[in-house]
């Protein structure tokens, strides 16, 4: 009779919590590695907007767009970033587009909330410390105040 080669059931139970340990090990470094992964995306959606947001002051400051005398140059809300801003001259025809279209904030946690909405806005009359909504948008940052890798506030970047 031959003998029946196999595991025991010592050797299974032993490569089974060797595996369990491991696998614990591992779920904060992919943890960390998903909030870098949000992060990136942060930074790029904030530069993605500000540089928008310049590009329109620069269009209004050369007198591309219409814009009101009393503005401020900054656009009234971000849509019109997406939607496009007429151009003033009225023999060039179309609109003046700077985003195709808006990104979200990756830090807001509801997905049912427009991509505008998820933003917190600063008009150009507000200070930096302080800073509050208003007539134009000025800057954008994220409405968390959880705390980047870095450890400043997402609403500081």
């Amino acid at each position: 009779m031959a003998a029946q080669r196999g595991f025991t059931l010592i050797e299974l139970m032993v490569t089974v919590a060797i595996i369990a340990v491991l696998a614990t090990l591992s779920l904060p470094v992919l943890e960390v590695s998903r909030q870098r992964a949000r992060e990136a995306d942060l930074r790029h959606a904030l530069r993605e907007i500000r540089t928008a947001l310049d590009a329109y002051k620069a269009a209004a400051l050369a007198g591309e767009i219409d814009t009101a005398p009393e503005a401020s140059g900054y656009p009234p809300n971000l849509e019109v970033l997406v939607q496009g801003a007429p151009y003033k001259d009225k023999e060039r025809k179309g609109r003046l587009y700077l985003l195709r279209s808006l990104p979200r904030d990756p830090m807001e946690p509801r997905a049912e909330l427009p991509a505008e909405a998820t933003w917190a806005l600063r008009s150009y009359s507000s200070e930096a410390a302080d800073p509050q909504a208003g007539d134009d948008v000025y800057d954008v940052r994220s409405r968390s105040n959880k705390l980047g890798l870095n450890g400043a506030a997402y609403s500081t970047w």
